[in-house]
């Protein structure tokens, strides 16, 4: 019966919404399934009560290096685990680099941006002013004048749930959740 209650609900998510949970009262009859229900709410997954005990066990498990859970019946995938610490903020992107001191997160920025005229003035020997601040700089021509541009650098932001897998449910888009 658990089963048949099962089938019947991701066949009425599929239909209506891949990523839709309705009412609170979703039901399954292993684990593997309460979680792929669980993560298929667009309002995350612990929004049910009846939700939270198998989703802090996933996130156990997976802390643990256990794999994902399958469930049976529905077209389900998941990745492995990642670890993705940092993020950056909308116009930046992440860069990760080996210094004197271990390894270095920073957010540089996608596109040029005019920066302070220091970055760009040569010292005589043919080297730039150099920080960490600025990347590429150069002069470039604006409304007829030179401007000096580079890719600014940023501090990049924490994450306060650093690991992820990526899952798909019945083929719908990949979803990233964090935990």
């Amino acid at each position: 019966m658990k089963n048949l209650l099962l089938n019947s609900f991701v066949a009425a998510c599929y239909i209506l919404s891949p990523y839709r949970i309705s009412g609170g009262n979703a039901q399954a009859s292993d684990w593997g399934c309460q979680v792929v229900l669980c993560l298929s709410s667009p309002d995350g997954p612990a929004k049910f009560a009846e939700c939270r005990p198998p989703i802090r066990k996933l996130w156990r498990e997976l802390a643990s290096g256990h794999s994902f859970p399958t469930c049976s019946g529905v077209g389900f995938h998941s990745s492995r685990p990642g670890y993705e610490p940092y993020y950056c903020e909308a116009g930046y992107r992440l860069e990760g680099d080996f210094g004197p001191h271990g390894r270095k997160a920073t957010c540089v920025s996608t596109a040029l941006k005019q920066v302070r005229n220091v970055f760009c003035v040569s010292h005589g020997d043919g080297h730039q002013f150099v920080t960490d601040s600025v990347r590429s700089p150069r002069w470039e021509k604006e409304d007829g004048r030179l401007q000096c541009k580079g890719h600014s650098t940023a501090r990049p932001n924490v994450r306060s749930q650093p690991h992820y897998v990526d899952i798909t449910i019945d083929g719908a888009a990949t979803q990233r959740v964090w935990y």
